[in-house]
């Protein structure tokens, strides 16, 4: 398949800031794809729903924490060619969450300074955001 007919995921990730400037990173599951590897929360746009919808709903589902779209912010995004699609994930930080963030999807949780992120191997599509964090945080 080449790469102009791959098919097209619209993906979130939400880069999660506490009050110490330290964003949550979450490590894939054993029995998920790229399992082991340190990532975003976020994850598919659903139909009907916007990208901050989505946001919304997934730290919902994925860590049991309330925010609005309100609280969210844009920042950069991420495009990348997996071998079955390509994926283009914007990246949004939100600082006013309410809740403890808690694994509800088998997932381990860490909070991280983004000057250290680089020593969390992270699925290709979310290094190049690292920087972008290294830069505002």
């Amino acid at each position: 398949m080449s790469k102009a007919s791959l098919p097209l995921l619209l993906v979130v990730a939400c880069a999660l800031v506490d009050s110490d400037g330290r964003v949550l990173l979450s490590q894939r599951p054993r029995g998920k794809a790229m399992a082991g590897l340190w990532e975003f929360p976020g994850g598919k746009v659903e139909p009907g729903e916007t990208p901050e919808q989505a946001v919304v709903r997934e730290l919902a589902e994925e860590l049991g924490i309330e925010t609005k779209v309100a609280c969210l912010a844009p920042l950069t995004f991420a495009s990348h060619s997996y071998e079955s699609f390509h994926l283009v994930m914007p990246l949004f930080v939100c600082r006013r969450f309410w809740g403890i963030p808690r694994p509800h999807e088998g997932q381990t949780l860490k909070w991280v300074r983004p000057r250290d992120m680089r020593q969390y191997p992270m699925p290709p599509a979310d290094e190049p955001l690292v920087p972008f964090l290294i830069d505002l945080l």
